[in-house]
């Protein structure tokens, strides 16, 4: 078995084949798993209980939500309990790949997938380059491209009815002062309305003491010229008194993701996992917990499908399983990210905001939670329908 990358959705198969007893052989095209480690990284408490994951990769717990904006207004609710944590998005994929290691599951770096073909035999055969530049191939009876959303195998999803929504984000990490660090602990501040960030938003998340997670991100509008933004991050940090803070790393990246999810799953021994199949939310940009989930969905149809290799059929209900664990409301939540983010480009977009904000500043905490997470949109009640239909 092949699993073409060691992000969570990749490492999490690759540690249920092992624990199996299948042979896994996991490659990734990074030389460093803790390199390039864009991701928010904010969960609901209830997922990293539920996929168990380790103090070691927890950077911060927060028990809050602050909104600022549209303008300099704020909005705060707390609880009095923690409600999620900000993860360590490095530590977590080596720990990950450690528990695939650790269960025989074998791993190399520095291994990029080019392209793969189907043998007369129904066999997979993969053409990687490693790290030293040389080409050469890999064969397996089952190859899953879990290599985000570039696609690496599965190529682009057609665009017909539900093309790609692309969104591309910039994040630093600061070394700050106590006094600082305190200003922002305990809850994920999150900077809306087109004088902050046009057509997508900004974050301040608390990491481990005096370190705090800066960022800006957009959905791409091929309508519009788009500043940069750098520019934008500068902005946030100089408005909200960050300017001037030591920054550790510096990185990046993209999702892109369908709003409606029905791309091919699969192509013979081909499977796509994790974003290279859409599981990244475009509401908050958030993909680690629904790809862990796309690999639980997955392990035991695979397992299945290796124990009686003539029969594959239970291969067949994996986009129907995995739509069904993604919810009903995902399609809605992936409309209402791209009518905010795209909207708020002008004064309009900024008081269409701000109305529906207005519903929220009765609820608790936990309702936030609820509906940013878990999207719960009837906990806000009717007053959100329109909004969400379109007609305001």
């Amino acid at each position: 078995m092949l699993v073409v990358g060691a992000g969570p959705a990749g490492a999490e198969l690759a540690r249920l084949l092992a624990l199996a007893g299948v042979d896994v052989l996991l490659v990734d095209r990074l030389s460093d798993l803790r390199q390039a480690a864009f991701s928010s990284a904010a969960l609901p408490l209830d997922a990293v209980e539920r996929y168990g994951l380790p103090p070691q990769v927890v950077a911060a717990r927060w028990s809050g939500w602050q909104l600022v904006g549209p303008g300099d207004q704020r909005r705060h609710w707390s609880a009095a309990q923690p409600l999620g944590a900000v993860l360590d998005f490095g530590a977590l994929r080596q720990w990950l790949a450690d528990q695939a290691l650790g269960w025989g599951a074998r791993l190399q770096l520095g291994v990029t997938a080019l392209g793969w073909q189907m043998e007369p035999s129904g066999t997979c055969l993969t053409q990687v380059r490693d790290a030293s530049g040389v080409r050469h191939q890999i064969r397996s009876r089952w190859v899953v491209d879990a290599s985000g959303e570039g696609r690496a195998l599965i190529g682009e999803p057609p665009c017909q009815n539900d093309p790609l929504v692309a969104g591309v984000g910039v994040e630093w990490l600061l070394q700050v002062s106590p006094e600082v660090s305190a200003a922002w602990a305990d809850r994920l501040s999150f900077f809306l309305g087109s004088h902050w960030v046009q057509q997508g938003y900004g974050w301040v998340f608390p990491m481990a003491p005096g370190r705090l997670k800066v960022g800006v991100c957009r959905l791409h509008d091929p309508r519009r010229d788009q500043s940069a933004l750098g520019q934008e991050l500068g902005a946030l940090l100089q408005r909200s008194g960050l300017e001037g803070a030591l920054v550790l790393d510096r990185h990046g990246g993209r999702i892109r993701s369908t709003v409606r999810r029905r791309e091919r799953h699969r192509q013979g021994p081909l499977i796509g996992l994790g974003d290279a199949v859409s599981t990244a939310n475009l509401l908050g940009g958030e993909g680690i917990r629904h790809a862990l989930a796309s690999a639980r969905v997955l392990a035991p149809l695979l397992l299945q499908a290796l124990a009686h290799p003539q029969d594959t059929a239970q291969l067949d209900r994996y986009p129907a399983l995995l739509r069904r664990e993604l919810g009903w409301r995902w399609s809605l939540s992936g409309r209402l990210a791209r009518r905010t983010w795209l909207g708020l480009a002008s004064e309009r977009g900024d008081r269409r905001l701000e109305r529906l904000l207005q519903g929220l500043h009765t609820r608790k905490a936990e309702d936030l939670s609820a509906l940013l997470f878990h999207y719960r949109f009837e906990r806000y009640g009717l007053k959100a329908l329109p909004y969400l239909l379109g007609w305001r």
